[in-house]
């Protein structure tokens, strides 16, 4: 698997920072991934929905941690080079104004 794109958008909603979009092998998208600045650091969080029941479940995941891991790598890493934290807080500040 390859992550063949990563786009991220500024949002002003508590401790996400930014919401993402991933192309995997060219052929493959996966909306509404969120970079989420958590009391551990930094984290991907998948695409999910919420039940009647008022639970969250994710509508796409990874099998496996390898998986995971690849593409919160992919994330994460185009985020630092859009900026950081810094970055993506002043550009969801200005949307918020």
């Amino acid at each position: 698997m390859d992550i063949t794109k990563v786009t991220l958008r500024p949002v002003a909603m508590n401790k996400v920072c930014a919401i993402a979009s991933i192309v995997i092998d060219d052929v493959f998208v996966v909306h509404d991934l969120r970079v989420v600045n958590g009391d551990k650091g930094l984290f991907v969080a998948m695409p999910s929905r919420k039940l009647p029941s008022g639970e969250f479940r994710d509508i796409c995941h990874p099998i496996n941690s390898d998986a995971r891991q690849h593409i919160q790598d992919a994330v994460l890493a185009e985020f630092e080079a859009e900026g950081g934290i810094a970055a993506f807080e002043h550009a969801a500040a200005e949307l918020s104004a």
